[in-house]
């Protein structure tokens, strides 16, 4: 199904200045996320006076921090494709990153690998964080409260940008105040380090955040920016975004007690979103509304609700770009002018990862005796289109240019009931276990009983597979998977020897080299052991 808008919107605006201006205008477009430059939109002599001027800043920070992750579709080509379930058609370049050569000499391997964009979005928080004090000062509207809380969204996403970059790379260079001009020059951090910072940076953001933001939430009630909350939600992070993403950090430190006290915290107030202030209400939602869009549900399609952390690029706003997407890898004809996808799921692995009859993002439907198509269309051929997500904007498109507004969707509903289900199996917990698996599963056809002798982690990750195909988790889980099984099996192969997980991981291989544009520029920081 296709989501189209009429309107027709230019190409000539930056990415940046349209998020910031999202809210005020919505006119406007572009053709590729990463043809975003760093950019002020006003001198440092004049961009902190007004409440405007703090609007503009803290939006660019979330624009800045959404171009630096989906920018060349980094975002899925890092966690769909290392030994994910994706098969290439034809690029020699992403066929070498699902092959494991991360430091191939691709331009798009080296541009995915420089993580100056990453920063790039860190400075302007910390910026933030320094300086939007002075307009709270200058210009009565932008009241102490309303200060407080951007400030909180800032951390919130410098934290958040942190925790991206380590499971990427390890260790990073840990900046927790701005620069001007030229890149400090600091040696990398350990991991650890990097992590406790931005577990302290999303706690204390989530003790000022609201639950939502323009209407009733009793933290900052009434308009925000002068807009309602049906302009701000899928677009802001929330209290619930900042429990969210601080569950996924102890995740990925192992520590799975905070993340089942994280993960509830976001389930027990799921009801600060639903049915309030006119907006759509976060909920779980069916296969329909997941692929179709039904009831204008799907966290791919619009900025709702349900995106609970992810960055929107909503057509009516003017974000919709040709770049950015996984549609530009996985979709073809018929639903956009190219013969071929440069990525599928083959048949035999669609078979594999799908086995449950009545499973309705794939299985026979026994109404028509066909194969439903809610994840992927002409499965029985040699290609099978994955269709899952297929936010297009046609009306802009001109010979093979087509551009397409689906969310860059990090978490939603199904996906943090899925972490809660791995936290308490990973804890004992094996009934509660068990509800939460079967929350999340039952929606899609299927409910997953566990005898006493079933794998309840396997069977946790396997749904994981299936539900979050084509959202960039699949490498992440392979590795937090390992680390629960404690795997000694044999993982990967590095010049001709066998390495198990526990090698590969010491090794460092689970982790992106660093561009040589990084070390080039900066000779503090080493590329990480395994690439060497």
């Amino acid at each position: 199904m296709n989501y189209i808008i009429n309107k027709r919107s230019s190409f000539n605006k930056s990415c940046i200045a349209i998020f910031v201006l999202l809210i005020s205008f919505g006119n406007f477009s572009c053709k590729k996320i990463d043809d975003v430059s760093s950019i002020r939109l006003a001198t440092e002599e004049t961009n902190w006076k007004t409440l405007e001027d703090a609007r503009a800043n803290l939006l660019s920070i979330y624009g800045l921090l959404r171009s630096a992750t989906v920018a060349d579709n980094a975002h899925w080509l890092m966690g769909d494709l290392r030994q994910g379930d994706f098969a290439i058609t034809n690029r020699v370049d992403l066929k070498a990153i699902v092959n494991g050569k991360l430091n191939a000499t691709y331009p798009v391997i080296n541009r995915i690998t420089n993580w100056r964009a990453f920063y790039a979005a860190i400075n302007a928080a910390s910026l933030f964080i320094e300086r939007s004090k002075e307009i709270h000062a200058l210009d009565p509207r932008y009241t102490k409260l309303n200060n407080e809380v951007d400030i909180a969204q800032a951390r919130m996403l410098r934290g958040f940008a942190y925790f991206y970059m380590s499971r990427i790379w390890g260790d990073v260079p840990l900046l927790t105040s701005s620069h001007d001009g030229e890149f400090v020059k600091l040696p990398r951090t350990s991991q650890q380090k990097v992590l406790a910072f931005a577990t302290n940076e999303l706690l204390a953001a989530a003790k000022v955040v609201p639950f939502r933001y323009g209407g009733t939430d009793p933290i900052m009630p009434g308009l925000y920016y002068g807009a309602g909350w049906t302009a701000w939600n899928g677009v802001l992070f929330t209290r619930l975004s900042a429990y969210i993403i601080l569950a996924h950090i102890a995740a990925w430190q192992g520590n799975y007690m905070d993340v089942a006290n994280y993960s509830k915290f976001v389930l027990d107030n799921q009801s600060t979103q639903v049915s309030v202030d006119g907006a759509n209400s976060l909920s779980y939602i069916n296969i329909q509304a997941l692929t179709e869009n039904e009831n204008s549900s799907s966290p791919f399609a619009y900025k709702r609700a349900n995106l609970m952390v992810g960055f929107p690029f909503e057509a009516g706003n003017g974000l919709a770009t040709a770049n950015g997407h996984i549609e530009q890898l996985t979709l073809a004809a018929p639903f956009i002018p190219k013969a071929t996808p440069e990525m599928f799921v083959t048949k035999d692995s669609i078979n594999k990862i799908f086995p449950i009859p009545g499973d309705l993002r794939y299985s026979i439907n026994p109404l028509t005796g066909i194969y439903r198509t809610n994840y992927f269309y002409n499965s029985e051929s040699e290609r099978p289109i994955f269709n899952k997500i297929k936010v297009i904007y046609p009306s802009n498109t001109s010979g093979d240019v087509t551009l397409f507004s689906s969310s860059m969707v990090f978490s939603r509903m199904e996906e943090i009931t899925l972490l809660r289900a791995e936290a308490l199996a990973v804890l004992g917990q094996k009934d509660e276990a068990l509800i939460a698996l079967n929350k999340a599963s039952s929606l899609r056809g299927i409910t997953l009983i566990s005898s006493p002798t079933t794998d309840l982690i396997a069977e946790i990750f396997g749904e994981r597979r299936r539900e979050l195909m084509g959202e960039g988790w699949r490498w992440y889980d392979i590795v937090r998977y390992n680390r629960i099984k404690n795997s000694n099996q044999v993982f990967a192969t590095k010049n001709g020897q066998q390495m198990t997980f526990k090698q590969f991981e010491a090794a460092g291989g689970i982790y992106w080299p660093v561009s040589q544009d990084v070390i080039n520029a900066n000779s503090s920081i080493t590329q990480n052991s395994y690439w060497q």
